[in-house]
């Protein structure tokens, strides 16, 4: 009969035999297809976005819901049910922002913060900030339904009086003056009475401040705005970087007559000293180089009768580019024209800063993260300069930013005839969880440097 094999002789073969199992199964390994990400629920995104429009939608596909209205308390009620589904511990911090918060299986992790604002211009659209807001509650509702556990904690965060000045982001940072909480918004409240509204404390606004270095990032997805996508017929934009904005109150003083028995030549005429000064404005801004714009965007003149010279008028000046220096520079310019009009008109024209939203460059790591995502997808993209303001430029005080932008048809936005195609919200839904779940798996993230 035949023996057993020396114990040695087993040995040797088991170890092979293991050698060979252990190759042969990492190659089938390797060679199987990777598992791939989730995606958003392009209906249920959808209803989410229409459901908004229940808080002050009309019948021209507007939305008018004014921060600190009754409509955005209500709009805030419904996101609020909308991020429990999805598992979020729900609360107000003490400037009024609503978030949600989902906690990471690393406790000593950094939140990654998605998020935007839901409130709207008097006679708005229903797109802008809405679509980041849906997509931010789709991303928080797919990872629910998939039982996805991120190493960092995910914070989403509605914030509000966004139209307004970005008041809740900027109250973050600290950049919310006390003056600031005396001014009456579009809905009739002061920002004081609407914080308090909203179940936010304007007394104890200071500790809603957060710490620079508190979060592993933000990332905002938003309509673009504009009509660039649209014209190239590209899917998604990879925000570079979102204007800085200054803004001014313009007084210019001239002498109140009688416009009957005031001869031409003896006038201090305010309104027409006012004129020249905004024509001077938009040819600053035109002919200097580069891609700043300037706007005089409401201009009062006083007494403002018919039959009598202006004595006065009071007007806005606002200035935006991507580099704080150039705003700058760009204001010297109309200041040393304002000075000319001075002495040519005989008048005298004061300007008051009452406005400043820093300009903030995106990340340079978040862009390759949102470009890849996209990339992934199939989905065209470009790299694309941001010429609004959002809640992304406060929060980039805090840590790296990064931002999703899809098209608007038309460029069309703060209007009722804004609007962003089902698919295009769906394709941004699905690259801002794709990079949500990038950020997770990479490494610690580590603020970046602002411009001064």
């Amino acid at each position: 009969m035949p023996t057993d094999p020396p114990i040695e002789c087993r040995r040797r073969f088991g170890r092979r035999d293991f050698l060979k199992r252990s190759a042969a199964a990492m190659v089938a390994f390797s060679t199987r297809p990777a598992p791939q990400p989730p995606a958003i629920d392009p209906s249920r995104v959808g209803a989410v976005l229409a459901d908004f429009r229940r808080f002050g939608g009309g019948d021209d596909r507007g939305t008018t819901r004014l921060a600190y209205s009754d409509e955005d308390l209500a709009g805030r009620r419904y996101a609020t049910e909308v991020m429990r589904r999805a598992g979020l511990d729900v609360s107000t911090d003490l400037a009024g922002n609503l978030i949600g918060r989902r906690p990471g299986t690393d406790a000593s992790a950094h939140p990654i913060i998605i998020g935007s604002h839901m409130d709207t211009v008097p006679g708005g659209g229903s797109y802008d900030g809405q679509v980041g807001s849906a997509a931010a509650l789709e991303v928080a509702l797919t990872l629910a339904d998939h039982d996805i556990a991120l190493g960092h904690p995910l914070e989403l965060i509605i914030f509000q009086n966004e139209e307004g000045g970005k008041t809740g982001s900027r109250a973050l940072v600290g950049r919310v003056h006390p003056f600031e909480l005396d001014i009456v918004t579009a809905s009739g409240f002061t920002i004081r009475d609407g914080i308090a509204r909203l179940g936010g404390d304007p007394a104890r606004l200071e500790e809603a401040r957060r710490e620079p270095g508190s979060m592993a990032g933000f990332l905002e997805l938003h309509i673009e705005q504009g009509a660039l996508l649209e014209a190239a017929g590209i899917q998604i934009g990879v925000v570079e970087g979102i204007v800085g904005i200054r803004r001014w109150n313009v007084t210019v003083r001239g002498a109140q007559n009688h416009a009957g028995t005031t001869p031409m030549p003896q006038r201090r005429d305010a309104l027409v000293a006012a004129a020249d000064f905004v024509r001077a404005a938009n040819e600053v801004a035109t002919t200097v180089p580069g891609r700043q714009v300037a706007t005089v965007g409401r201009i009062e003149a006083i007494p403002g009768a018919p039959n009598v010279v202006p004595g006065e008028v009071r007007a806005t000046l606002e200035i935006r580019d991507l580099e704080m220096e150039k705003i700058a520079r760009v204001f010297a310019d109309i200041e040393a024209r304002a000075r000319a009009i001075e002495a040519d008109r005989e008048v005298t024209v004061a300007f008051d800063r009452f406005y400043e939203s820093l300009a903030a460059p995106t990340d340079p790591r978040f862009r390759d993260l949102i470009e890849a995502a996209a990339a992934d997808l199939g989905y065209s993209h470009t790299r694309m300069p941001s010429g609004a303001g959002h809640d992304a430029q406060s929060m980039a005080e805090l840590g790296p930013v990064g931002m999703i932008f899809v098209p608007s048809r038309a460029g069309i936005s703060h209007s009722p005839d804004e609007y962003t195609a089902p698919g295009d919200v769906a394709r941004g839904a699905n690259v801002l969880l794709r990079a949500v779940l990038a950020l997770d798996r990479a490494a610690r993230w580590q603020p970046v440097d602002r411009p001064a």
